[in-house]
C-alpha cells in the first residue's frame, strides 16, 4: 500500500502506526471520536451493593439473593391479579386485550398484567335516554333549556294523522362483556332501537286512542319490542321503563285539530244523549204494548169465558124448561120481576104529611125530593094508602 512506504495516511497525520486507528485514539485517550464503551460489569456490581444495603444483614449473597429477590418479584407480580367488584359493578376480563369472562361482585383473580386485564363497570346505574326533546341541563355553569326535535317527535299514525311525541327510555347494563365489546355506541343504539319501535308502534295505531286511553299500552309495546331488538343484536342491555313525555298534535295544526276534538266530542255528547233517550223510550213502549196485548188477551178470555157461561146458562135453562115448562116458567117470571123490581127505585110516603110528599130512594136515583100531592077525596088526610 502506498500509506505502508512512507506515502501520505488517509487517517490523517502520524502514519500507520497511530493508535486507535481510523477512529482516533483510543478509549481513555485525549483524542477525538465516539465516547468511551461503558462497562456493564461495574454497572451490575453497583446495583447489587445498592439492593444488600436495603436487605437486612446476614441476608445470602451472590445467586442465592437474586433468585430470592426474583421470588419476591414474581410473588409481587403474582399478587397484582386480585382485584376487587363492588356490589354495584361486574368484572370484565380482558386476556391480551380481547374479551375472555366476566366475574360477578367480590374478590376475584385474573392473570397479571400483561397476560389480563380487569375493568369494573357499573351495571345497577339506571340510565337515561331522550327522544324527541333534550331535557335542560343541571349542574353546570350555564344550563340549557329544553328543546323539541322535530326529525325524532314527528311521526305518521295509523289514521295517516301526524302526531308529536316525547318519551325517555331508562336502561341499565345486564351485561357488562356484550355491553363493551358487541356495540360501538351503546347509548345510540338505544335511541335508534327505541325510536325505530315507536314509530312502528304508532303507525299501527289511530290518533285519537294514542292522545287518549291507549298511553299506557304503547309504552309496553314499545319496551318489550325494544328489548326483543336489543336482545337480537347482543348489546347486553336491559329495558327498565318508556315513559311518554307528551303526546300532542304538531304546534302548526293544534289549533284546528282542537276544533275537530270539540266537535267530535259534541257529536258524542248528542249521540250519548239520544242513546240514553232510546234506551229510556223504548222499554217503556214495549211494557205498554205489552201491557196492552195482556189487558186484550184478559179481556178475550173474559168474554169467552161468560159466553161459555151463558151459553150453559141457557142449555140448563132450556133442560129445566122441557122437564117442567110451568115450574120454569113461574120461575123466571118471578127472577125476571126480581131483576126489573131490583134496578127500580123505591119510594116512602107518609100519608099524614099534607100537600107535599117527601119520599127516600132506596137504590139509586137522586137524593130524597119532596112531591106535591093532595091527598083522595074518598079518604081523610093523614090515612092513605102506604105504597
Amino acid at each position: 500500500m502506498a500509506w505502508n512506504n512512507g506515502g501520505p495516511n488517509p487517517w490523517g497525520s502520524g502514519g500507520g502506526n497511530r493508535p486507535g486507528g481510523p477512529w482516533g485514539s483510543p478509549p481513555g485517550g485525549s483524542g477525538g471520536g465516539l465516547p468511551p464503551t461503558p462497562d456493564f460489569d461495574a454497572i451490575l456490581r453497583q446495583a447489587q451493593d445498592a439492593v444488600r444495603r436495603f436487605l437486612p444483614r446476614g441476608f445470602g449473597g451472590g445467586g442465592r439473593g437474586l433468585v430470592l429477590i426474583a421470588l419476591i418479584l414474581v410473588a409481587v407480580w403474582a399478587a397484582s391479579g386480585f382485584y376487587r367488584v363492588q356490589p354495584d359493578e361486574q368484572g370484565v376480563v380482558l386476556r391480551f386485550g380481547a374479551f375472555d369472562r366476566t366475574t360477578p361482585p367480590g374478590l376475584n383473580y385474573h392473570l397479571p398484567w400483561p397476560v389480563e386485564s380487569a375493568t369494573t363497570p357499573r351495571v345497577t346505574r339506571i340510565n337515561r335516554v331522550d327522544v324527541g326533546f333534550r331535557s335542560p341541563t343541571e349542574g353546570v355553569a350555564r344550563p340549557t333549556p329544553s328543546r323539541d326535535i322535530s326529525e325524532e317527535s314527528h311521526m305518521l299514525t295509523g289514521d295517516e294523522n301526524i302526531i308529536d311525541i316525547d318519551f325517555a327510555v331508562f336502561w341499565r347494563i345486564r351485561d357488562a362483556g356484550e355491553f363493551l365489546f358487541n356495540t360501538r355506541n351503546p347509548e345510540s343504539t338505544v335511541k335508534s332501537a327505541a325510536e325505530s319501535t315507536m314509530r312502528e308502534v304508532i303507525g299501527r295505531t289511530p290518533i285519537q286512542p294514542a292522545l287518549t286511553e291507549a298511553r299506557a299500552q304503547i309504552e309496553a309495546q314499545v319496551r318489550q319490542q325494544t328489548q326483543e331488538m336489543l336482545d337480537s343484536y347482543g348489546a347486553g342491555v336491559e329495558i327498565t321503563q318508556v315513559q311518554l313525555q307528551k303526546v300532542d298534535p304538531p304546534n302548526a295544526v293544534i289549533e284546528a285539530f282542537r276544533d275537530v276534538q270539540r266537535a267530535n266530542a259534541d257529536r258524542e255528547r248528542l249521540r250519548n244523549e239520544a242513546e240514553s233517550y232510546r234506551n229510556d223510550i223504548i222499554p217503556r213502549a214495549r211494557g205498554e204494548a205489552e201491557r196492552m196485548v195482556q189487558e186484550a188477551q184478559g179481556f178475550k178470555e173474559s168474554q169467552v169465558a161468560r159466553a161459555t157461561g151463558e151459553a150453559q146458562r141457557f142449555l140448563s135453562v132450556l133442560a129445566s124448561y122441557e122437564a117442567a115448562k110451568d115450574v120454569t116458567l113461574r120461575r123466571m117470571y118471578l127472577e125476571t120481576m126480581e131483576e126489573i123490581l131490583r134496578k127500580n127505585p123505591k119510594i116512602i110516603v107518609d100519608d099524614r104529611l099534607q100537600g107535599i110528599v117527601p119520599f127516600l130512594p132506596l137504590t139509586g136515583g137522586a137524593a130524597g125530593a119532596s112531591v106535591p100531592q093532595s091527598p083522595p077525596a074518598s079518604q081523610p088526610a093523614g090515612k092513605g094508602p102506604a105504597r
